[in-house]
């Protein structure tokens, strides 16, 4: 049987392969294996994005939760960190979230929480996966006064909403902010709770209608936002994704500030306020190196990590740390949320942007972005892995590493669904770093393929 879970929960095409079929066993296992150790009756919340689907799989999820004699707690439209900070408030004993992020609308996935608002990880994932190949046959069907049932939270939003108000210590009175929800999850919340600290709002994509979310918007697309800054006058932009677990920024002039200048911004402001454990950010191997360079500058550590927030998130936990996160805005303050949360991380920015008095293009230039390339090479499956292996492969790599001497880098690695290998080249020259990425993916191509 095919793995169901990747590396954000089980996702899919709703109705052909993510099915309310599926979706019940799920809430059926996934409530069996998270509650199994329980001595009350368990409770599971469950929360979604707009996408059209979301009614469908909910309805089935709550049913296979409801079969097993759990209470599904349904929350409604919330960000996904929102579940996971609202687990640990309630004293649930696990959160659901019904959402795609940034995909398009006719995808959708579920991801469990576990009762600390953590992602599962692989083991528990496995036994879920184990119980439904296995027909659910352990899994108990209570009867009579033992079956599980549904619940509403009316209240998550404005409970979500005030812990991230929260963790700031100024209001956000005199800013112009736009924003770009996406049509996503955090529609009401985000310029509800911006508007509550006092900003000045400029709001585009929150009307969704189910099938808009992500389209030509948020923060994969971010020419609307561009453009609404500038006719507004903006002191900043703020866009989300679909499930609101990231954002990336815009400054006053229309450019964007990436997850990589963010977490430049904000850790340097956590440093001199000594609230930066070991003065160390954690980012992954795809940051840019410009962040490096910046980090060397100014006295900062930055650990990296494989692509992936749950690798960040891992050695976070790991090594004590209290910041870190991607280029695409996914970024975890380990102090206030235990996953990446996209309202969260504009409001410290926001913080920053105010306390500090300077324009965020002045704050973002702490780092220049070096320009990077990407670049595809089609291999035979079998071959993916053994890139490193190939001597000619291994020495042009190094070769480019000596001739860019500390101002670029070559990064290579496999994908983890497609046969391609991924070529990766940042240097100071865009159209020498474009040569060079072609010709090592063409040669990858010739020896690999």
């Amino acid at each position: 049987m095919k793995r169901l879970f990747g590396t954000d929960g089980v996702r899919g095409v709703a109705n052909i392969e993510l099915t309310a079929e599926l979706a019940y066993k799920l809430g059926r296992a996934g409530a069996y294996i998270l509650t199994s150790e329980i001595k009350h009756n368990a409770k599971i919340l469950v929360g979604t994005d707009t996408r059209l689907s979301c009614d469908m799989l909910e309805s089935a999820l709550v049913a296979g939760i409801c079969s097993v004699g759990a209470e599904a707690i349904c929350l409604g439209v919330v960000p996904t960190p929102a579940v996971a900070y609202l687990t640990r408030l309630y004293n649930a004993d696990a959160g659901v979230v019904i959402s795609a992020s940034h995909n398009p609308y006719e995808f959708n996935g579920i991801k469990f929480f576990d009762s600390k608002g953590y992602k599962l990880p692989d083991a528990t994932e496995d036994k879920i996966e184990a119980v439904i190949a296995n027909g659910c046959a352990e899994v108990p069907k209570p009867s009579g006064k033992e079956v599980g049932f549904r619940s509403v939270k009316q209240n998550a939003l404005g409970d979500y909403s005030a812990y991230v108000k929260s963790t700031l210590e100024v209001d956000l009175k005199g800013l112009k902010i736009a924003m770009d929800c996406s049509n996503g999850a955090a529609y009401r919340v985000a310029p509800q709770t911006m508007e509550e600290l006092g900003a000045q709002l400029f709001v585009i994509n929150n009307v969704p209608d189910g099938i808009n979310i992500n389209k030509d918007c948020g923060s994969t697309h971010l020419s609307g936002l561009q453009k609404l800054v500038r006719e507004t006058g903006a002191d900043i932009g703020i866009a989300f994704d679909g499930d609101a677990d990231r954002m990336l920024a815009i400054d006053e002039k229309g450019n964007v500030i990436d997850g990589d200048r963010i977490m430049a911004v904000i850790g340097l402001e956590l440093k001199r306020r000594g609230r930066l454990a070991k003065d160390t950010i954690v980012a992954t191997v795809m940051s840019n190196l410009g962040f490096d360079i910046m980090a060397k500058k100014e006295g900062l550590n930055i650990v990296k990590t494989g692509v992936g927030d749950r690798y960040v998130l891992e050695e976070m936990l790991n090594s004590g740390y209290v910041l870190g996160g991607e280029q695409s805005g996914h970024i975890i303050f380990l102090e206030h949320n235990s996953t990446g949360d996209g309202l969260l991380t504009a409001l410290q920015l926001l913080q920053v942007v105010k306390t500090s008095g300077k324009k965020p293009s002045e704050l973002a230039s702490i780092m220049e972005v070096l320009p990077q390339v990407l670049k595809n090479a089609r291999v035979k499956n079998d071959n993916k892995n053994r890139y490193l292996d190939d001597e000619v492969i291994a020495l042009m790599c190094s070769s480019l590493e000596k001739e860019f001497d500390g101002e670029g880098r070559v990064l290579i690695r496999p994908s983890g669904t497609e046969p391609l290998v991924r070529v990766m080249i940042e240097g100071k020259d865009q159209s020498y770093i474009t040569g060079r990425a072609a010709e090592l993916a063409r040669v990858i191509e010739e020896r690999l393929g």
